[in-house]
Formats: structure tokens, sequence, C-alpha cells
């Protein structure tokens, strides 16, 4: 699922060292594989390391403590801290009325507190150091139209938006905080969402450019608003996501322009 990207392009990235959460595996392990192949040097936290041999951390992100001695430590390795992408995130299905309170508070806390948390850390750094440095945040398309059976993940996505925007004029010039909003992805947990491989070719149907996202498709995203190219854009969000979903009332509309 993460597929590699050989681009020609220089973006400025050669030896940058830059911290992906959630980057073991899905959207993160892509994210990290595009910035490695662009010459980054990404560093990767999780719950448990992926299958490959990235620097790793394991770090609970809702844990300011942990987040600020995983940031403290790189520096100390490496010099610095480029750039971050807040990538940890997700939530299973459940309807709110069936949802605990505890279950809800958690799904808040890890997509909307742990980015603030991650972004904080790295901002103390960022902030003081030459060239100050760059985050973007892994929104989603879930946060910008009804999420029915992840409302507080949608809620969550809809809050990481806002925050960076905030963020992004708290913080210029020296860090730029970016967002880039996702729509479904390919990962080896696709069939959690949508099904077996039948399940997931008709969701990639219903998609404007004919499948899901690759993990890759995110990445180059990422990696625009990491390096020089994007160098006066802040508070701003790209949204990938092959052209969204058609309107509903095209499917069930019998005047004949169905398209």
């Amino acid at each position: 699922m993460t597929e590699a990207v050989h681009s020609p392009v220089n973006l400025g990235l050669t030896g940058k060292t830059i911290l992906i959460t959630g980057g073991a595996r899905g959207v993160g392990a892509g994210i990290a594989q595009v910035l490695e192949d662009l010459g980054a040097v990404p560093i990767v936290c999780a719950r448990r390391p992926g299958d490959d041999d990235r620097e790793f951390y394991s770090c609970d992100v809702r844990d300011s403590d942990a987040v600020a001695e995983m940031i403290g430590t790189i520096v100390a390795k490496h010099g610095r801290l480029d750039g971050v992408v807040n990538n940890a995130g997700g939530s299973p299905f459940a309807l709110a009325a069936d949802a605990s309170d505890n279950f809800s508070r958690k799904i808040i806390e890890l997509n909307l507190m742990a980015p603030l948390i991650v972004a904080r850390a790295a901002h103390a750094v960022m902030a003081d150091q030459e060239g100050g440095g760059a985050i973007v945040n892994i929104s989603s398309v879930s946060g910008h139209r009804p999420s029915p059976g992840t409302s507080a993940y949608g809620a969550a996505k809809a809050g990481l938006d806002n925050l960076t925007e905030s963020l992004a004029v708290e913080w210029a010039p020296a860090v730029r905080m970016n967002s880039v909003v996702c729509g479904p992805v390919e990962t080896e947990l696709s069939h959690l969402h949508y099904g077996d491989d039948e399940g997931v070719a008709a969701v990639g149907a219903t998609i404007p450019m004919g499948r899901l996202a690759r993990p890759a498709d995110i990445g180059n995203a990422v990696a625009f608003f990491l390096s020089p190219l994007s160098q006066f854009i802040t508070g701003s969000t790209v949204t990938v996501h092959g052209g969204g979903e058609k309107p509903a009332f095209l499917s069930a509309a019998n005047a004949g322009n169905k398209s």
C-alpha cells in the first residue's frame, strides 16, 4: 500500500528531520516512505513499531510528559526538529447514542488534544531554532460533512482544522501550520471500514477519480507543505479526496440528467 515515490524534483527536504506520529502503518507509513524517498529523515512514533528500520519511539501522544521527553530525545540526537506530521488518530464505528462518555472522550483526546500536545512540544523547539519549522495536521473529510457512526471523530477533526488556522496565526512566522484533509484511503485496515475487496472497489467507484486514495497520495501533499515550496503558506488546508462524494440526490433523481 505504501508506494514509493521517485520524483525528479528536489523539494528541499534532504536531511530534514521529520517526526510522523502514528507512522508505523497505514497512512503514516506511506507518508514516511514519501519523505524518505525525497531525502528526508523520517522519525516514527506509534504504539508498536512497523516492519521497517526507521528510527522509532513508542509514545502515547496524549501524554504531554511522554511527548516532551520523546521530542527532547530526538533533538538531542539530531540537533533540531524540522517538521512534524500529526497523523495519529482514527475511530472505530460507534453510534453516538450507544457510545459511552469515556469512549467519546478518548476519541477526542486522540484526534484533537494529541495533535495540540505534539504541536506545542514541537513549537517549543522550532520557535528558537534557525529556520523555524513546519507542522502538518492530518485531518479528514469527516470534519466537513456529517459523520454518522463516528460523530466524535468528525467533531474532533473539525476542531483540528480550526486549531491549525489558529496556531498558524499565533506561531507565524517561525512555525508554519497546515492541514491535509483526507478522503477514504486504502490501507491494510480498509476491510474494517469498507468490507472485502469487492466492498473496497465499490466505495472507490463512488469517488470521481475512480479509486480510494493511496497513502502516497497523502504523503505527496504533506511533502509539499513541509518543503520550502510552501514557505509562504500557513493556516491552509488541502483536500485530498479524489473529487469527493457525489451528491446523493443525483442517484435519487429521475429527471434524466444523472451523471
